[in-house]
């Protein structure tokens, strides 16, 4: 095995107190007719192979296939992940949240209620923090409660060897350091992860699954009716307007409105055509492509933006004019993590935050809100981020820049609208 020219030894790994070799092969399948069992890591040009006696050991999520000696493909072990998703050129394509439910007095299966309803979030995931920034601003803490995950992914079946899955787990503040999906690494856990202690699933799939979602995409936030067991939404933009409103009789800031009437059709027009498909699913769409085409033509469209976005709000305080809205926290989520990690992990560096004044003095006005300071932690962003996809960053090496600092005054509290 070791010998053929196109197979290069990786590295020996311990596994069960047995060693196992990993190699890194391109994709000539006739060289695996000798082999018993492998699994395949399948990445955008070369497949890493974990070698066994028995059955295979399973790398990571979603891509994981199942090969038997006569290299016919079996079925893919395991659900695939929110970010396993590319068109045939290579393009990374989200998938639609598939839990559309709305809490609202008119609606008697989730009418809004105290005590009712609760979060599952991740504190690195750019839609959650908006979710629960959210919930913090309008003064519903008290109200909703939520559980907030370990940073690095984990395995979500971990007593069955033939799935491969990996994905949000949780953990309690003083359980044992986490490996990346490979075993590299030691990530520990901290006082901002929170079991979730109303369904006692050790993971969000487990989560899903006790609900009765056993496809996924199993992503946070996702909203969960304590009192019929089921989800309500996974889809972050439905969730923030239902915080929005929702819940105003339950809520401490009740006048607090982040979609004001006004500026609604402007919002929602910035938000269709730029904010979303080319800064905040753009950065995605950099970091997951699997072709050169796809990824040159989203690096454009983000860049061709964030100068769109730095001249806009060269004039104005928020992309409404004086007010914040739901429309800025989606932006700040994805500027905030721009530095620290787009740049280096999705490659997105033609230019930083620190580059463009306007966003950065943005980021930094947004930022001093105590509802949104209280939801930022940068170890759990980088964290999940370094650690959670081998394909991007084998070793789950953290780089050590946290981006600029954000605790600097800035000042566009004195700007007047132009709008």
């Amino acid at each position: 095995f070791s010998t053929n020219p196109s197979l290069m030894a990786y590295e020996s790994i311990r596994t069960r107190n047995k060693t196992q070799l990993k190699y890194i092969i391109r994709p000539h399948f006739a060289m695996l007719r000798n082999l018993r069992i492998l699994s395949l890591f399948a990445s955008s040009s070369s497949f890493i192979i974990h070698s066994t006696a028995h059955k295979a050991t399973l790398a990571t999520a979603g891509t994981l296939q199942l090969l038997n000696s006569n290299s016919n493909t079996k079925k893919m072990a395991g659900p695939a992940t929110a970010v396993d998703h590319t068109d045939k050129t290579g393009a990374f394509k989200r998938v639609e949240s598939e839990h559309r439910h709305i809490i609202s007095k008119e609606n008697s299966t989730y009418p809004p209620e105290a005590d009712r309803y609760h979060l599952h979030i991740a504190l690195a995931c750019p839609w959650a923090c908006g979710v629960l920034s959210a919930v913090y601003m309008k003064g519903l803490d008290k109200v909703i409660s939520h559980s907030v995950v370990h940073p690095t992914w984990g395995k979500t079946k971990p007593d069955d060897d033939e799935d491969g899955h990996h994905g949000w787990v949780y953990r309690k503040p003083d359980e044992e350091p986490m490996t990346n999906p490979l075993g590299h690494g030691s990530f520990p856990s901290d006082e901002l992860c929170q079991p979730d202690t109303f369904t006692g699933a050790k993971t969000i799939r487990e989560f899903y699954n006790q609900c009765g979602d056993e496809v996924g995409p199993f992503t946070t936030p996702v909203l969960y009716d304590k009192k019929t067991k089921t989800i309500v939404n996974n889809e972050s933009t439905e969730i923030m307007r239902m915080l929005n409103s929702a819940f105003n009789d339950l809520a401490e800031n009740p006048t607090l409105d982040l979609y004001p009437s006004d500026v609604h059709d402007q919002l929602q027009q910035l938000s269709d055509e730029t904010i979303y498909p080319k800064v905040n699913n753009g950065v995605y769409r950099c970091g997951f492509a699997r072709s050169q085409q796809a990824y040159d033509e989203a690096v454009v469209q983000l860049f061709d933006s964030l100068d769109l976005l730095e001249e806009k709000l060269s004039k104005q305080r928020f992309l409404g004019g004086d007010v914040f809205t739901w429309l800025d926290m989606r932006l700040f989520m994805t500027l905030v993590r721009f530095d620290p990690v787009y740049i280096t992990y999705f490659k997105a560096n033609e230019k930083r935050l620190v580059d463009y004044p306007n966003l950065l003095g943005f980021v930094r006005d947004v930022y001093s809100k105590p509802a949104v300071k209280k939801v930022i932690s940068m170890r759990h962003i980088k964290t999940h981020y370094f650690t959670s996809h081998p394909v991007l960053n084998t070793f789950g090496i953290i780089p050590a820049y946290n981006g600029p600092d954000l605790e600097v005054a800035s000042g566009r509290e004195k700007m007047s609208s132009t709008l």
